[in-house]
């Protein structure tokens, strides 16, 4: 099959769409209510679909489409007041800064978890999750810090938390044993939110009840919501997080056309 390329503003070459109704519905399905996209709403699937595809009147069907989606219309978040920021330090460089968060409340998994600590980078705002149970520790919040954190992005050195403080100082004494320094660190705690936190919760939470008909338990589609939370266009950066990150979009299923 021979592939048409669209060259915009900004150089990147998108493939052509020909005016096939039934492939815009296939491809379209792929930025939207594939697993790897979560429902993302009108405009987060206009930025994704675009950065691959083109064809005439793309941003109107896009609305239309999901004008349509049944599970976009049930999740759909109600409006709501967020916090006011509050004055920290501006990080500098991605994962220096990070925030840590816990949701909890949700229904029972198979391991009987009910909740998910979240941790955010506050440069890119990129998240990593993972299921916790009502009573997480220190000492299990710090493996998980150092398997889906450190293990990628290296230490970070500052932490906004509204948690109590102990927890937050036991969390690092338990990072620096696991990672068998013997050397005094120095981090910087802030015990309070940074007023993202509350917003950062509530896209998660709307994200999960998308994935409600196809996933039995919650927890089993953390890293789909993971990724889609992660690949979609941030209002505060303009940018997502993983192109913040790394530079480069992602790939997803729909490369395969190319």
């Amino acid at each position: 099959m021979d592939l048409f390329y669209s060259a915009v503003d900004d150089n990147a070459d998108r493939i052509v769409v020909p005016d096939d109704h039934e492939l815009k519905l296939r491809i379209t399905y792929e930025y939207h209510d594939a697993p790897t996209s979560g429902h993302p709403g009108r405009e987060k699937t206009y930025l994704l679909l675009t950065h691959d595809f083109y064809w005439s009147h793309q941003y109107k069907w896009v609305r239309k489409y999901a004008r349509a989606c049944e599970v976009c219309q049930r999740v759909m978040p109600a409006p709501f007041s967020q916090a006011p920021l509050q004055s920290l330090p501006t990080p500098s460089e991605c994962w220096q800064s990070i925030s840590m968060d816990f949701v909890f409340g949700l229904p029972p998994d198979n391991k009987r978890r009910t909740g998910i600590v979240v941790f955010v980078d506050r440069f890119s705002k990129m998240e990593h999750l993972a299921a916790v149970p009502a009573e997480v520790t220190a000492k299990q919040t710090a493996r998980l810090f150092v398997d889906m954190v450190f293990r990628h992005h290296g230490m970070s050195i500052d932490i906004v938390s509204d948690r109590d403080p102990r927890f937050t100082a036991r969390f690092w004494q338990e990072v620096f044993e696991l990672l068998g320094t013997q050397l005094s660190m120095s981090t910087a705690d802030h015990p309070q939110t940074d007023g993202q936190t509350e917003r950062v919760n509530r896209v998660l939470v709307d994200a999960l009840k998308s994935y409600a008909h196809s996933f039995q338990h919650w927890s089993d589609c953390l890293s789909m919501a993971e990724f889609a939370v992660n690949n979609s266009v941030h209002v505060s950066t303009g940018h997502t997080p993983f192109y913040v990150n790394a530079m480069r979009h992602p790939r997803v299923p729909a490369y395969s056309v190319r």
